[in-house]
């Protein structure tokens, strides 16, 4: 089975990810981390963000043994990474790293803001994921704090409405849900009630195809 999330930033769609994949013994690909990585390999070899051929390059070469790098799920590299996604050929060139991901045994779930539109859109589920951006700027403030690291949560709400607007508007792949996809609104859901919801979209669609 293939459980696609979608859904903008900061919207809880990562940790649903998680907690679906330990639940039903799948596999987990969080797509934006790929996104961040090609990202810092840019900046850390000092390339523009968008400079095209480097960043396709460093897309095909991406170690996936560096995608628990902490500095991945800094603010910086989150910036970073919403530029280089918005390049169509460095889209092209992760889609077959994510589809052959979704393909093998014995299941997996991605998460990211394409997965039911391009990647997969046969995908066995497919959930998007919303939540008010004043929640969501609330929830990365605090998680960039427990990191240690300085926010001011206005800055960052600021921040997530103009990655929205990119992620919405940007020609390769933009950020929207699926026909099919069944939206849950994160808005007031902790994170129990939220992997609740998500669990029950996944059994109910078991449950019309037995």
């Amino acid at each position: 089975m293939i459980i696609a999330i979608d859904g903008p930033a900061a919207s809880g769609k990562g940790t649903l990810g998680k907690r679906l994949a330990h639940h039903y013994g799948y596999r987990h690909l969080d797509t934006g981390v790929i996104y961040r990585a090609v990202a810092k390999a840019l900046l850390d070899e000092g390339f523009d963000l968008t400079d095209e051929a480097r960043a396709v390059a460093v897309a095909m070469e991406l170690d996936p043994e560096k995608f628990g790098h902490p500095e991945l799920k800094t603010q910086r590299i989150g910036d970073a990474a919403s530029v280089v996604s918005a390049i169509p050929s460095v889209r092209e060139a992760l889609v077959n790293f994510q589809r052959q991901f979704a393909a093998d045994p014995p299941g997996a779930v991605l998460d990211g803001r394409d997965i039911g539109t391009v990647i997969c859109p046969d995908a066995d589920v497919k959930i998007f994921v919303v939540a008010d951006p004043q929640v969501r700027a609330r929830r990365r403030t605090l998680e960039a704090r427990a990191r240690g690291e300085e926010a001011d949560e206005a800055a960052v709400l600021a921040d997530i409405l103009k990655r929205d607007e990119r992620d919405r508007n940007r020609a390769a792949a933009p950020l929207k849900a699926a026909d099919d996809a069944h939206v849950l609104d994160n808005s007031n859901l902790d994170i129990e009630a939220g992997v609740r919801a998500a669990i029950a979209i996944v059994e109910a669609i078991r449950a019309q195809r037995k």
